[in-house]
């Protein structure tokens, strides 16, 4: 870790001591990381779980295969709705909180075989949602994630600058199912900055934002668990050349007013923040 990784990390950490400040951090950067939301023994709960789903379909479909589990696994559910996750939410987008979408992404060693690659190349998320309005994503650690084993990077600020092009990206290895990426000379990666995050933390970044990782080539696994959030009041994009449907939408905390998105909760979800 950079000087400036963790100096920004310390930062980032500083800012729940106020929901008004993590919400100014958030505007002006566009992020926030090394958010604590589970304790210890949630943690120990919560690998044991992913741990056993591993087992069962394997490595290959746990790296980007695991779509969307918040709809028949009440753990994962429970996840999704945890308090120490909604609070902040709560802070950028508001009271009424829907999650569109959510996705185990699993990074695992390549070891030290340059030849090998297996990254996410620079992106926005919202290139792909169709969502009129801010989208936030969070990205909760299931292991640890460091620069070792090649934890998210952001670029600041970046959530500013509108959606940026697309391209096919060129390289190999790109862990994106679009495989796309941004044209290098739509930002600069000098300015990028590590969010490395202990099991059980968090980080929350803009969908705007411009973001990536790198290939893992420590020994160790990396996981994590991404969901996309967004205010009740906003709205799909209505597009005939790229119709889009959100299969997976449910609320999470508040009331759905005005609507925009459908609540495809399960009947066993008892436990919602109204």
């Amino acid at each position: 870790m950079t000087a400036l990784d963790a100096s920004k990390t310390k930062k980032d950490s500083a800012t729940m001591t106020s929901t008004d400040n993590l919400a100014q951090y958030f505007d002006v950067n566009g992020y926030v990381s090394g958010l604590d939301v589970l304790s210890p023994q949630e943690v120990l709960e919560m690998r044991a779980n992913f741990d056993k789903v591993e087992k069962d379909i394997g490595q290959e479909n746990a790296t980007y295969s695991l779509h969307n589990k918040h709809l028949t696994d009440e753990w994962v559910l429970r996840l999704t709705s945890h308090p120490n996750m909604l609070k902040p939410l709560k802070a950028v987008l508001g009271p009424n909180l829907i999650l569109l979408d959510s996705r185990f992404i699993c990074k695992y060693p390549v070891g030290k075989d340059e030849e090998k690659e297996a990254f996410v190349a620079w992106h926005q998320d919202v290139r792909y949602w169709g969502v009129e309005g801010d989208v936030v994503s969070v990205w909760l650690a299931i292991d640890d994630a460091d620069v070792d084993n090649a934890c998210m990077q952001v670029i600041p600020g970046t959530h500013k600058s509108g959606l940026l092009k697309h391209i096919t990206e060129a390289k190999e290895g790109n862990l994106l199912t679009s495989n796309q990426s941004i044209p290098e000379n739509l930002y600069d990666v000098n300015k990028a900055v590590h969010c490395p995050l202990k099991a059980g933390q968090m980080s929350l970044h803009h969908g705007l934002l411009v973001h990536g990782s790198g290939t893992n080539r420590s020994t160790r696994r990396r996981c994590g668990y991404v969901i996309r959030y967004v205010s009740t009041q906003a709205k799909p994009i209505v597009d005939a050349d790229r119709p889009r449907s959100f299969p997976a939408t449910v609320l999470v905390c508040g009331v759905n007013e005005p609507a925009n998105f459908e609540d495809h909760a399960p009947e066993w979800f008892t436990w919602r923040n109204m």
